[in-house]
């Protein structure tokens, strides 16, 4: 009986975690750190798009810290119009200038933390905002896949990829192009990586910032479940007007 695509799938996500814990331990470490020690020092962390709204998993989750907190912006410009060089004009590009503009406006301070990511490494609008925020004291951690962004050239102006910008760089293990498994009949290879050892790495970026707070003496608030009895008053009242007058 031959294999089933369930099995190889199991097997392929049982070796990317095993190359995740393998290759970075010490980033995770590095990043937890950095989380732990803005917090204590009255920063905030933002969590942007990664891969694909993973970052929604750590956001106000039961069993999660209440200290995450969600970054995005949107510019909605209406000019319908036959198009034209407007070069000569000498504006930002558009995602810089928006980039600078969402950090300038928002609720963002020198010392945060700012998780971002781009499998590829290259995405100009992901780039664009590690670069802001770095310029404005910003740590920057990023998620990306290394062998990925080696076998592409990077398009934004300043000629650099996401994990030559970021404060530090988390490396998903995806592999080139993102799926994992060749399946017969398919063109297209099976089985997006990135997502899921995004989340696994973001939890363990997590425990580890936990635990550097309680080195600290500091107890971050940790959401119980809404939906559990009694779960979304302990929140309301304990943990956010705690989150609120700490930042932890």
């Amino acid at each position: 009986m031959s294999e089933m695509l369930l099995d190889r799938y199991h097997r392929a996500i049982d070796d990317l975690f095993r190359k995740v814990r393998e290759t970075q331990r010490e980033n995770i470490i590095k990043a937890g750190e950095l989380v732990a020690d803005s917090v204590a020092n009255g920063g905030c962390i933002f969590l942007s798009g990664i891969c694909h709204h993973m970052e929604m998993d750590s956001i106000y989750r039961g069993g999660g810290p209440i200290f995450y907190k969600h970054f995005s912006y949107d510019l909605k410009v209406e000019s319908a119009a036959r198009q034209r060089d407007r070069s000569d004009l000498g504006y930002e590009r558009e995602s810089a200038a928006a980039a600078k503009y969402a950090l300038t406006q928002s609720n963002v301070r020198p010392g945060d933390v700012l998780f971002v990511s781009s499998v590829s490494g290259r995405t100009v609008r992901v780039v664009d905002l590690a670069y802001e925020a770095e310029k404005l004291g910003v740590k920057v951690i990023a998620f990306t896949s290394m062998e990925y962004a080696r076998e592409v050239e990077p398009v934004h102006p300043s000629g650099k990829k996401l994990y030559e910008i970021a404060t530090l760089t988390m490396d998903n293990c995806a592999p080139a192009a993102e799926a994992m498994l060749e399946v017969d009949g398919i063109e297209a290879k099976f089985g997006a990586a990135s997502g899921i050892a995004s989340d696994y790495i973001m939890w363990s970026i997590t425990s580890v910032a936990v635990e550097k707070l309680l080195e600290k003496g500091l107890t971050p608030g940790i959401l119980k479940s809404a939906n559990f009895p009694g779960g979304n008053d302990y929140n309301k009242t304990v943990i956010e007007p705690h989150y609120e007058q700490y930042g932890w």
